[in-house]
């Protein structure tokens, strides 16, 4: 018996990076997936492709995750295609860095907006299904930056502090109804964004992390599939930080 054999789980974000790693990692799993990006381009399609491969019913949905309206109508559409979401994973993120005395309010609302109120949205339309069908496990990426902040990105790391309360919050308000809402936090992790930090940047970043290497999308999958499946089905309101010990 896979982990989420018969499960539905909605991704935000997830045609490329870490949430592209979450959905085949939930695949191989057994479990059906809807995900969301800004578009469903080619790459996005490559992903459909990537994760259908497993066997698994697999669609992605244009959706400005940060649109309270377009994230109702989208979640209305991934029901009537899968009739259930058993799982939501609120991955959609950007960054806008920069110190907060040169930070214009566009950049603060705008990585405000996509990383936090997305999540909001995306709980909000999702929570009347989870709380008909008496369970559900709902995930925040958050990043290690909302549990200790960072220089140069107030914006990202209130947007991922906030995130992590938000889910210490649902936890409380809906753990009665066999709901669970956790965050995980991830580190310094191998993806195309941090491939493009100056090469000092990253060094700096090695030299802090206890086991001397960046993570990989598939360490964050393999800690959402064990907060998505039953094995996790006593934790809720946690966050479990993924970075190699960084941040100790």
């Amino acid at each position: 018996m896979k982990l989420l054999e018969g499960k539905t789980a909605l991704i935000t974000g997830a045609a490329r990076g870490i949430g592209k790693a979450l959905a085949m990692k939930f695949a191989q799993n057994g479990c059906n997936v809807a995900f969301t990006d800004l578009k469903i381009d080619d790459l996005a399609k490559q992903t459909e492709e990537e994760v259908g491969a497993y066997g698994v019913k697999c669609k992605g949905y244009a959706s400005n995750a940060a649109d309270f309206k377009q994230t109702e109508k989208v979640v209305a559409n991934i029901l009537k295609d899968f009739d259930r979401i058993d799982i939501l994973v609120n991955n959609a993120g950007i960054t806008k860095d920069t110190l907060l005395m040169r930070m214009g309010e566009d950049q603060w609302d705008a990585v405000i907006n996509v990383n936090l109120k997305s999540a909001f949205n995306f709980i909000h339309a999702v929570l009347p299904t989870m709380l008909r069908q008496r369970e559900g496990s709902i995930i925040n990426m958050a990043s290690v930056v909302g549990v200790h902040g960072n220089a140069g990105q107030a914006n990202y790391a209130a947007s991922k502090a906030g995130l992590i309360a938000l889910a210490k919050s649902v936890a409380q308000e809906v753990g009665s109804r066999k709901i669970r809402a956790n965050a995980i936090a991830p580190g310094f992790i191998e993806t195309a964004m941090t491939a493009a930090l100056p090469e000092e940047v990253r060094k700096d970043w090695m030299t802090k992390i206890p086991l001397r290497r960046g993570g990989k999308p598939e360490d964050i999958a393999d800690v959402a599939l064990f907060l998505a499946s039953d094995l996790s089905s006593y934790v809720t309101g946690q966050v479990i930080q993924v970075d190699g010990g960084m941040n100790m």
